[in-house]
């Protein structure tokens, strides 16, 4: 005999998969984006910040003693009497720049005399500066000043133009007239190198940035010297409020679409703005790597309980399916499990009419059986002539425990002529077998009614008319098989 499923778990499965799929998902990513929150919050108000103090007091030990050098040498009694005095000994000056060179381990000292024009070295005079040279654009810059310096990026024609970092120092007589421009020079490899080494260390780039918006001061990083960041993407529509102030965090999208996160503090001394970034996407990249692996187990966790829950599930369903669809005594579909699917059966057999015939079966004199042999005896005779009719029928049959000691039988694509055949063979199959209780034979016979189904009847119909037929076998004395007439 066919077994029906009256219970379908894939459903449930699904949703239960897609309930844990999305919870896991859902708290994976409210987690990462808390994680994500807390981290850049950190980098924005503690991390990047100290970083860049860090470095500013680095820098200051390393870029501003030059400023402090420059400072000394403009307030140097020697070198503003020796202006005054009319620039009469150049290997005194010379020395002296010599001196501070070596000393305090600069790339380049100098001093331009107002008076005379004259550029010294120490290695003596190297020119004389004139207005109508480019090159010399530098001291006219330094002598229109209103702050007492500046520092400027510029080829050093004493040392076969290496770039150099200048700083130009205003210089004023003891009655604070100017007499000329002092200072010292560092190459820019030479810082490059500090700022690379700053970048390594707390592994963020670093360059500075003049008051015009332009990198003046880079390490190894992807900024480019003398690159206008107005013109930048990104950074550009912000850099006006960024140079506004002296101090400040902001977010930008560089042009390979990464947000960047930046740290900005303007160093009075030097004139220029530090600029401190790091990758937004270097700093999640953990938490990235944690959300990943959260999403990889969730995955095989709610695998794990997939397949747990659809082995429960299929043994329960047995069970279940057994409790609410199965005799418990005779093994055969109960009348509820039948009216469902008879349903189905009536449908298909709109859609594709094949015949089927009803066999309506109780047992001859079974209270006698009762009454004689106890109730645990006539429970086994139920059981074994259940078993005898399983037995002797198709697959495709269904054969329920209609009520009682009663048994119905459908046949599916079955004429009557076969129906009668089928239920003269039970009958005497029945009729055949050793039935015993206590050690003591019981006979047992069988009746049948036989009903074929009409078209358009309902199934209480049809069984309505096999219970005629057989009502007929039991007034006809028993032990046979009577045919119900067309309804």
């Amino acid at each position: 005999m066919t077994r029906y499923r009256l219970f379908n778990h894939n459903r449930l499965l699904l949703i239960l998969g897609l309930l844990l799929t999305v919870g896991f998902l859902v708290t994976s990513f409210i987690s990462y984006e808390v994680s994500k929150r807390s981290i850049l919050d950190a980098i924005v108000d503690q991390s990047l910040p100290l970083t860049s103090s860090n470095i500013y007091s680095e820098i200051q030990k390393d870029l501003v003693r030059p400023v402090l050098i420059s400072s000394t040498m403009a307030h140097d009694t020697f070198l503003r009497r020796w202006v005054l005095q009319g620039e009469t000994h150049v290997e005194e000056m010379a020395h002296y720049l010599r001196e501070i060179r070596q000393r305090y381990g600069a790339f380049a000292s100098f001093f331009v005399s107002e008076r005379s024009s004259t550029y010294y070295t120490g290695d003596g005079v190297l020119k004389q500066v004139s207005p109508d040279e480019p090159r010399d654009v530098w001291y006219y810059r330094t002598r229109a000043l209103t702050d007492d310096y500046e520092i400027n990026v510029d080829p050093d024609l004493a040392n076969q133009d290496a770039l150099t970092i200048f700083i130009n120092y205003r210089v004023y007589d003891f009655d604070g007239n100017y007499i000329g421009a002092t200072g010292i020079g560092l190459t820019v490899d030479a810082v490059r190198r500090l700022v690379t080494e700053h970048q390594q260390r707390f592994n963020r780039k670093i360059y500075f940035v003049d008051k015009a918006g332009k990198v003046v001061l880079v390490g190894n990083s992807a900024k480019a010297l003398n690159v206008d960041l107005h013109t930048a993407a990104g950074i550009g529509p912000q850099l006006a409020q960024i140079l506004a102030t002296d101090s400040g965090s902001y977010q930008y999208v560089d042009a390979d679409g990464h947000t960047q996160i930046l740290q900005v503090n303007y160093l009075p001394e030097l004139k220029w703005y530090l600029f401190v970034e790091q990758g937004q996407d270097a700093a999640l990249a953990g938490i990235q790597n944690t959300l990943l692996i959260n999403i990889l187990i969730s995955l095989l966790i709610t695998t794990v309980v997939i397949a747990l829950a659809h082995l429960a599930l299929k043994n329960y369903q047995v069970r279940i399916e057994e409790m609410a669809t199965i005799d418990k005594l005779t093994g055969l579909l109960n009348r509820n499990a039948f009216t469902m699917l008879m349903k189905k059966l009536l449908a298909d057999h709109k859609r594709d009419p094949q015949p089927m015939a009803f066999l309506l079966a109780d047992i001859d004199f079974f209270k006698q059986i009762n009454d004689r042999h106890g109730h645990l005896a006539g429970d086994d005779v139920l059981a074994g002539i259940a078993k005898r009719l399983l037995d002797g029928l198709r697959e495709s049959d269904l054969v329920v425990r209609w009520g009682g000691e009663e048994l119905l039988v459908l046949l599916r694509h079955c004429e009557l002529s076969e129906a009668l055949r089928i239920a003269e063979s039970l009958r005497q199959d029945i009729g055949e077998t050793a039935f015993a209780a206590n050690d003591r034979s019981i006979p047992v016979t069988i009746s049948i009614g036989v009903a074929e189904y009409q078209a358009g009847e309902s199934t209480e119909q049809a069984v309505s008319r096999a219970d005629a037929a057989l009502y007929q076998a039991k007034n006809a004395g028993r032990n046979r098989v009577c045919v119900a007439p067309p309804g």
